[in-house]
Parts: structure tokens; C-alpha cells; sequence
């Protein structure tokens, strides 16, 4: 955050214990620095908004300990390529790569190799921030990342956060299925590309999914209706593409914004104002995918529980905050979410005022 020029140093020691490097939001020119791989105790490297040109820095995923990469809004160029079989950034689970010029296929062996977004034990790191301790003064990295359409600065990084960021780039094709491996993956954001064909049905295996961005791409097909199932999704845009059909009716996705469907012209139904012809069905609903009665009609003998807790929304709200952000503890997200949606289906009905809520 200073007005540095120049070019990044390229001399490290083998020596180095190095585990911060963050010359974020300067004016840095030049390569990335291949000396940084001697830092085997890296664990977060944040070179954000500089003018680097240079093409994907695959051996820094020689770095046993590296946990955050941000190299937003940089001049990264050409492929990401990866040789099948590399054992690469084994404890990444912030990757984040956005306004940048990368193209070609999205890297499936990249996906294959991010083992710290698949079992989110992310090294077997049982804190819940990435603090360090120096001589008994503590050190909190931070970083700056888009959630759910926002640019939000985390002061202190959980490290049970995970999250791809591959938006504003040029990648083409379709989305690798291999990315319903990331069990553990939080925030997805794959917007402003050139991808094609249809969502891949394996996203229904990301049951910790938060948001999830895929607008502006030229995705076609109809929506999943199993997106519906992810009880913790609370973001989902899916505007500018070819999707067609039906929205799926059932769960929540009827409940979200019309905006995070908008300008795909082939599709219809709620929450979008252009119904959908008679003719137009979605496609049939699984065993699994079964509307949850009994959740339906417990809801309703809630209600009444909610309504007189309204007052202590106030003294609760930061804490619903971080759960809506995050989706953890998942009792909790739900919960908001689900009175969120409930005053939104409230605030349609005719003759309400309307009512928002600030700061998400």
C-alpha cells in the first residue's frame, strides 16, 4: 500500500525462514522473483496489484508450507500448465488469480493437486486464524478477497478458509468435473471468462460451498437442480451466459435475487418476471433432491419463535455476519440464511415496505 517501483529482488537465501511476503498495492514491475522457492517456511506471498509480467509461477507449488497466493490484478500471461502426476501446492487453500491475462482450459491436474481444499484439514492447522507468534507478539496476516460480489479485507485470515478466484482472466472450455473434489472449498468464483458448456453436475459435491460466481461466461445448458441441495450456498450468480430452461423451483434457488439470473435469454420462471411457457418443464426431480416437507412445515411452526427473538437481532448481528460470510459454524449459517430468505419472501408481497439489510 505504498507507491514502491522498481523490480522485486531477486536474491533469497537457502536460509531464509521467510514466511509473510506481501508487497501488495504498489508499483512493482518485472518477473516474479524464482529465488523465493529457497523460503521453504513461506506460508503466504501476496504481490496483488503491481504490473507484473510474467507467466504462472508453477514452482512456487514446490513450497512445502505456501497456504495463500495472491496475484491479482497483474499482467499474468498464457496457460496454466501442469504435468499430470506433480505433487504441487499440497496446503494452498487461497488461490487467487484474478484480473490478470491467463488463458486456455481451466488446469484439471491444478485441481488434483490442491489436497489442502479437499480434506480441509489445510496442514493439519487446528487454529482458527493464521497468527504467529514472535517473541510473544502476535503477527495476523490478512488478505483481500471477493465475497459474494463484494471486495472485503480480512485483517486475520481463518485458516479453514478456502477459496479460487479465477475471475476477469480468458480461460475457455468447459469446467473441469474434477473441481467437486474440493470438499472442503468455500468460495468459487470462475466470472468474466469465455467458459463454455454446462455446470458440471459434481458441483453438488461441494456440500461447504458459500458462493459460488460463474456470470459472465457462455455457459449453457439448464441449471442443476441439485445446486439447490447446498445448504450452505448463499450467493449464486449465474447472470450473461446461455442457460435455458426452467429455474428449478424447489430449495433455494427460486429465492435468490433476479439479477443473478438475468441475461440469459433462455431461461424463465422464478425469480425472473418472464414465466415460462406450458411447454416448458424442468428436468425431473430425484429421490434426493425431494422437497424436505417436514423442514417446510417445521419452519412455519417456527415462526412464531423468530418473530419474538427479533429484538435481540441487534445484539446478534455481527456474529450472523461472520456466520453468513463464512458459513461457519453451519448450525448458525443456516439459520441466518434462512430467516434471511423468509424476510425477502416478505418484502414481495404487495403493500410492504421494503427493508434491507446493510452491510453484506
Amino acid at each position: 500500500m505504498n507507491y514502491l517501483e522498481g523490480t522485486i529482488p531477486q536474491s533469497f537465501s537457502s536460509r531464509s525462514s521467510l514466511m509473510t511476503f506481501d508487497l501488495s498495492r504498489n508499483r512493482f514491475e518485472g518477473t516474479l522473483p524464482r529465488s523465493s522457492v529457497k523460503c521453504r517456511h513461506l506460508e503466504v506471498l501476496d504481490l496483488s496489484d503491481n504490473k507484473i509480467d510474467d507467466t504462472f509461477p508453477r514452482w512456487l507449488g514446490t513450497l512445502p508450507e505456501l497456504k495463500v497466493l495472491v496475484l491479482r490484478s497483474n499482467n499474468l500471461k498464457d496457460l496454466l500448465e501442469f504435468p499430470r502426476g506433480a505433487h504441487l501446492f499440497p496446503k494452498l487453500h487461497i488461490l487467487e488469480l484474478s484480473n490478470n491475462n491467463l488463458s486456455g482450459p481451466l488446469p484439471a491436474n491444478l485441481v488434483m493437486n490442491l489436497k489442502g481444499m479437499m480434506n480441509g484439514e489445510n496442514g493439519q492447522d487446528k487454529s482458527l486464524y493464521m497468527t504467529r507468534y514472535f517473541n510473544m507478539m502476535p503477527y495476523e496476516n490478512s488478505v483481500t478477497v471477493m465475497m459474494k460480489g463484494f471486495e472485503i479485507e480480512l485483517v486475520r485470515i481463518l485458516t479453514f478458509l478456502t477459496i479460487i478466484d479465477l475471475s476477469h482472466n480468458s480461460f475457455q472450455g468447459d469446467i473441469p468435473g474434477v473441481i467437486g473434489h474440493l470438499h472442503s472449498l468455500i468460495g468459487l468464483n470462475l466470472s468474466h471468462n469465455h467458459l463454455t458448456g454446462s455446470s458440471p453436475p459434481t458441483l453438488e459435491n461441494l456440500t461447504d460451498l458459500g458462493w459460488l460466481d460463474l456470470s459472465s461466461n457462455k455457459l449453457s445448458g439448464v441449471i442443476p437442480r441439485k445446486l439447490g441441495d447446498l445448504a450452505s450456498l448463499g450467493y449464486l450468480n449465474l447472470s450473461e451466459n446461455q442457460l435455458s430452461s426452467r429455474i428449478p423451483q424447489d430449495k433455494q434457488l427460486s429465492t435468490f435475487s433476479s439479477n443473478l439470473f438475468s441475461e440469459n435469454p433462455g431461461l424463465c420462471g422464478t425469480p425472473l418476471p418472464k414465466a415460462c411457457p406450458s411447454n416448458a418443464q424442468p428436468p425431473p426431480p430425484s429421490s434426493s433432491s425431494t422437497f424436505d416437507r417436514e423442514g417446510h412445515e417445521s419452519w412455519f411452526k417456527l415462526k412464531a419463535m423468530w418473530m419474538g427473538y427479533a429484538s435481540g437481532i441487534v445484539i446478534g448481528i455481527s456474529i450472523a455476519y461472520i456466520a453468513f460470510e463464512t458459513g461457519r459454524p453451519k448450525w448458525l449459517a443456516r439459520g441466518v440464511r434462512m430467516l434471511e430468505r423468509r424476510v425477502a419472501e416478505w418484502m414481495e408481497k404487495p403493500k410492504r415496505k421494503a427493508i434491507k439489510f446493510h452491510g453484506q
